[in-house]
């Protein structure tokens, strides 16, 4: 077993300023990674463990064009019944280790025609609907204000430069909201009436307690949704994780591609 400190001696050489956060089917961008160093989960002390399919459970050093990166093939949802603080503890040791740029990713339902399944979204800003908040409880000020602000939450400035990647690649991404709730289940017909109502364009079960522990630890975060499918009344068929799954194996191509480029256009964290 390693704790933190031990990663932190492994990664000594490698310094990644750059971590990326991979959802459900979202692996490709691990795979792109050059030289790479994988450290399971299991093997990290006090590490929380992922139950998901489509969650591998790795911890993945490598190298993409200039830059050092560190992606996490699989994360913690709070349906699992991980704390909420345990995911912003597991922010926290990225900051440590010396992480300042992370790249949130997830599988999400599309509340929005123009989003249609296999197709991304880029991440703009987001509604906490799940009740829980990593920050709860007493405040670290050596990690970040007891109140942080969050009007910048999805770096305005890494979401101009994701756009013009984007555009040069010839790959379309639409901004948009995204909405979180806890899950585990599918949302109602009648949930995802009420979402659109309150502005909503997707709605997923991940990403933003990460997003506010990154913001309060003073990391700058860029988000991308990869669209699975149409909420519930906006489809014929039933929701499954399954169609989760294939339609994130569909979007994961150009997922991928925005990403490497992105950070090779863009290496500084």
């Amino acid at each position: 077993m390693i704790d933190i400190d031990d990663l932190r001696r492994l990664l000594a050489e490698r310094k990644p300023a750059t971590a990326v956060i991979l959802g459900s089917g979202l692996g490709a961008v691990a795979d792109a990674l050059e030289d790479p160093l994988v450290v399971n989960y299991a093997d990290i002390n006090g590490f929380p463990q992922t139950t998901v399919t489509g969650h591998a459970g790795q911890m993945i050093a490598g190298r993409l064009g200039a830059s050092e990166v560190l992606c996490l093939k699989g994360r913690f949802h709070l349906y699992e019944g991980h704390r909420p603080q345990t995911i912003a503890e597991v922010v926290n040791a990225l900051k440590d280790i010396g992480i300042r740029r992370l790249i949130v990713t997830n599988a999400a339902g599309s509340l929005n025609p123009d989003f249609a399944p296999g197709s991304l979204m880029l991440i703009k800003d987001h509604i906490n609907f799940c009740g829980q908040n990593p920050l709860v409880g007493a405040n670290d000020d050596r990690v970040g204000p007891r109140f942080p602000d969050m009007s910048n939450a999805y770096n305005a400035d890494l979401r101009r430069r994701m756009l013009a990647v984007a555009d040069k690649a010839g790959i379309a991404l639409k901004e948009g909201v995204y909405l979180m709730v806890l899950g585990p289940n599918f949302e109602t017909a009648a949930e995802i009436k009420a979402f659109r109502l309150l502005g909503a364009d997707a709605v997923g079960m991940s990403t933003v307690p990460e997003v506010i522990a990154a913001v309060h630890a003073g990391l700058n975060v860029l988000g991308l949704s990869a669209i699975t499918n149409f909420g519930t009344g906006m489809q014929k068929t039933p929701l499954s994780h399954e169609e989760t799954i294939a339609n994130a194996k569909k979007a994961s191509d150009n997922l991928a591609r925005l990403i490497i480029n992105f950070i090779k256009e863009n290496p500084d964290g």
